[in-house]
């Protein structure tokens, strides 16, 4: 399931991030590798802000259906 479907509070471990090299590098500087736990802080308008790594990322509706849980 895609993280952008989480509901606010939910915890889940990172059990694959699709797409292009480019945009999976990208997930992976910010903490989003497998295995990672995340938490959904707060979502607004498709942007989603996530608890990963002990930080708050902000990440758009394209990168969060991109990180599956």
């Amino acid at each position: 399931m895609p993280i952008a479907m989480m509901s606010i509070g939910s915890r889940h471990r990172v059990k694959m991030v699709k797409g292009n090299d480019v945009a999976r590098k990208r997930l992976a500087t910010m903490g989003f590798v497998e295995g990672a736990e995340v938490t959904v802080i707060a979502h607004s308008a498709g942007n989603y802000i996530l608890g990963v790594c002990d930080s708050r990322v902000a990440v758009d509706q394209d990168l969060a259906m991109r990180i599956l849980v």
